[in-house]
């Protein structure tokens, strides 16, 4: 499809022909890839070095906007179907091989059962679609466990691309400067916005971050005018002295670059991003394409890195989740280092071999999209195909924790099986009875076990209080009780202010909800109140705050509020913590493999002791579980034919429906 341009505001650009080649860009390149695999490989004096990715999506939107503005310039027109077939030219040959050779790899050696959802990682990746993908899953508590995907760095050439569906069009229906720069403020509005209300969708969405790449598209449109940069003169006024030019240029190259630099020093994971931050590495990046500093970018080395910046982008990534599996030895800083030095051959090796050839060819539209949809299928047929983790070996059936020798292997008839144990949740997410992490309201009226009983029992706590509902729900029904579950994930019972990684900012819907739980539980004139939460319970959000104390002191706090109900308290203690994912362990190790030593089982063994203490002073009644779970010396992770645990601490609702007749001793209204 080609469209006639219509007559746009003057715009000045260079002159139609060879496009200006800028050694400075190929520069900027290299230290924008230069901070992200740094950051990616755990470098200490780099906690920033994400802003790399901005610094990028400013570059994309300036080049693109001046290339297309050159052919507008030649012609008189835009083709938008040469610009999508340049675009996979440029993109797809590489992304396509880096794709399929990471879905083989997580095939031949990471865990079996990560390897459907790295193949749908692949179809999204594929389509461009999986920054929505990451920010869906990334938003979900339940799924707050799962290990970095390896193809999850893709998520800013999606960004890319949703923003060059549009872009071209609208460019060549004739998009002026102004209306533009109104859709800039207010993405970068949407990003300020979203950033403090729901930072997964601020940082992974294409609506909070056009804003970059349409911050370069305007440096692109406005270009010269407003420097004396060596192209076409602005007719609107007489050129600038060279003598004051210069020192323009150069302030405005070495403050942009210093402005990249210090986002990538000082910014941390505890920054609030992108929302404001992200202006810091936007602006320097705007500074440095004004500057033109060939001089100070245009070193050789920097260059060469530069050219290769795109595959190594593609290529380091997978090299640093995969390869330590790979290669036997554990993630470390120089491990890490190594595999991205690898990660550079490979893409010098990609370029040679791959991009710059296809490059020089005259693919068809036709056949790049053909290739993304046979890619995609693929993913998908893979993705849909639960791999095969059982064994012969049939494990005795139980019908309790019943404690013996660890599985010499994974049952056959392993309940649930390995491949369907992350659904294995209690009945209480799928009827929308816990708060989500940006949700303070209490949700009304997850109301079960016997609903016209008036005897009131609630369980109130965290998603770890949620693992117990399936026990609990059996004694109520049993008992003929009113159970009311008061949960929300991530947020413990005790009074505690904690920091949300995955809001990156304090926990306050967590404090406003906890709060509101409070005067809810009295109003529902409770003859027992269960408790339970996570024994980590999350980094509290004053760093200077003693953690011992501030965890004692939170429960405390809550055992007193809830005396006002004049219910009996009764407190269950944490369950032990695995070392990792437990299903996917098991999907490649024995079981004996993937337990963990009771000694090491519970976090802050001393803080428990003292928790447990205090409240008891109180007048509430601790449940410790542990024999539940763990011998003297190990807490295995499969009981007879029962998974135990759906992820690292999570208990399958299997597992926790054969621990009510254990509970139910322990409860009297």
């Amino acid at each position: 499809m080609t469209i006639t341009a219509r007559r746009p505001a003057p715009v000045a650009v260079a002159a139609p022909g060879k496009p200006e080649h800028r050694r400075d860009i190929e520069g900027l390149r290299a230290i924008a890839v230069l901070l992200v695999v740094l950051y990616h490989c755990g470098v200490p004096f780099l906690p920033g070095g994400y802003v790399g990715v901005d610094v990028f999506f400013v570059i994309s939107g300036f080049l693109i906007t001046a290339l297309l503005l050159r052919e507008r310039a030649a012609t008189g027109r835009i083709s938008i179907a040469g610009f999508y077939a340049r675009r996979m030219r440029r993109l797809l040959p590489a992304a396509t091989l880096v794709t399929a050779a990471t879905v083989a790899a997580a095939y031949l050696w990471l865990p079996p059962l990560r390897v459907p959802r790295i193949a749908l990682d692949a179809l999204f990746a594929s389509v461009y679609g999986i920054n929505y993908r990451l920010a869906a899953t990334g938003a979900d508590y339940l799924n707050a466990d799962a290990a970095p995907s390896p193809l999850q760095h893709f998520w800013s050439l999606a960004v890319e691309e949703q923003f060059y569906l549009v872009w071209p069009l609208a460019l060549a229906l004739g998009m002026r400067r102004r209306l533009l720069s109104t859709v800039v403020a207010f993405s970068l509005a949407l990003s300020i916005q979203q950033t403090a209300a729901n930072p997964t969708w601020a940082y992974f969405g294409a609506h909070t971050r056009a804003w970059e790449l349409g911050a370069g598209a305007l440096v692109a449109m406005l270009g010269p005018r407003w420097l004396c940069l060596p192209t076409r003169t602005s007719p609107r006024r007489p050129p600038m002295p060279p003598s004051l030019c210069l020192p323009i240029r150069t302030t405005l190259a070495v403050g942009g670059l210093g402005a990249i630099l210090v986002g990538a020093v000082v910014f941390t994971d505890r920054t609030a991003f992108p929302g404001y931050a992200a202006l810091l590495p936007g602006a320097g990046t705007i500074a440095v394409l004004l500057g033109r500093p060939d001089t100070l970018l245009g070193a050789r080395p920097l260059r060469v890195i530069g050219r290769l910046s795109y595959s190594w982008y593609l290529w380091h990534w997978p090299f640093l989740a995969i390869g330590p599996a790979a290669l036997g030895v554990p993630p470390g800083l120089a491990a890490n280092l190594a595999l991205a030095a690898g990660a550079l051959l490979a893409a010098a090796a990609t370029y040679a071999l791959v991009e710059h050839p296809v490059r020089r060819t005259r693919v068809p539209l036709a056949a790049g999209l053909a290739a993304t949809v046979l890619a995609a299928t693929g993913y998908l047929a893979l993705g849909l195909v639960p791999p095969g983790t059982g064994s012969g070996y049939r494990a005795p059936p139980v019908n309790g924790p019943t404690l013996g020798h660890p599985a010499p292997a994974v049952p056959g008839n392993l309940t649930p099986s390995l491949a369907t144990a992350t659904a294995d949740q209690p009945r209480l997410y799928r009827d929308g009875c816990s708060s989500g992490f940006t949700d303070a309201t209490i949700r009304k009226p997850c109301v079960y076990g016997d609903p016209a009983s008036s005897t009131t029992v609630v369980l109130f706590g965290d998603s770890h209080a949620g693992a117990w509902f399936p026990a609990l729900d059996a004694v109520a029904r049993q008992r003929g009780w009113r159970l009311v579950v008061v949960t929300k994930s991530a947020c413990s019972a005790a009074s505690v202010r904690i920091f949300q990684a995955k809001l990156n900012r304090p926990f306050d819907e967590c404090v406003r909800w906890r709060e509101s739980a409070w005067d809810y539980l009295a109003s529902l004139h409770p003859a027992m109140v269960v408790m339970s939460s996570a024994a980590a319970g999350g980094v509290l959000a004053d760093p200077r705050a003693d953690p011992d104390a501030t965890w004692i002191g939170g429960w405390t706090r809550t055992a007193d509020k809830l005396a006002a109900t004049r219910a009996r308290l009764y407190l269950i203690e944490d369950t032990p913590y695995q070392p990792g994912d437990v299903p996917e362990c098991l999907s490649a190790h024995r079981p004996a493999d993937c337990q963990t030593p009771a000694s090491t089982a519970f976090p802050d063994p001393g803080r428990r002791a003292a928790i447990r203490a205090a409240v008891r002073a109180r007048g509430v009644t601790t449940i410790d579980p542990t024999p539940w779970f763990c011998t003297a010396a190990v807490c295995p992770v499969i009981v007879g034919n029962v998974l135990v645990y759906r992820d690292a601490s999570h208990l399958t609702a299997t597992y926790a429906r054969l621990l009510a007749p254990l509970l139910s001793g322990y409860l009297h209204p």
